[in-house]
């Protein structure tokens, strides 16, 4: 699995994609209305089974406070207080029959669910 990482201004990226990740969001941001102003939002929110869930979504808005990287043609933005949850995830995306869809791993939790969506 390649990775690509960039660094912007004085902050490191907080997570890094897969090229397979790189790959999907930037097919799902070409099926978007107004693409070239999107960028993907990832972020953690409180709940799910083990205390704290992941979030992604296309997004227009960005915060002073907010940390943003470029993958090839995929803006990545995280906002600071997720930053500290997720710093030194990978998100990647796999399409297999065994497992499909993205998956963020995350040196970070101590604890996951099941199915991977939340961690603590």
């Amino acid at each position: 699995m390649a990775m690509t990482s960039v660094k912007i201004g004085k902050r490191p990226s907080v997570i890094t994609l897969s090229d397979r990740a790189v790959a999907k969001v930037a097919a799902l941001l070409s099926e978007e209305e107004g693409a070239e102003t999107l960028f993907l939002r990832v972020a953690v929110a409180p709940g799910g089974c083990s205390g704290y869930s992941y979030d992604m979504f296309f997004d227009s808005e960005i915060a002073d406070d907010d940390i943003s990287a470029t993958y090839g043609d995929v803006r990545v933005v995280v906002d600071s207080a997720s930053a500290e949850l997720i710093k030194g995830a990978t998100l990647d995306y796999s399409d297999s029959l065994s497992e499909a869809g993205f998956h963020i791993t995350n040196p970070n939790a101590t604890r996951t669910c099941g199915c991977g969506s939340s961690f603590s």
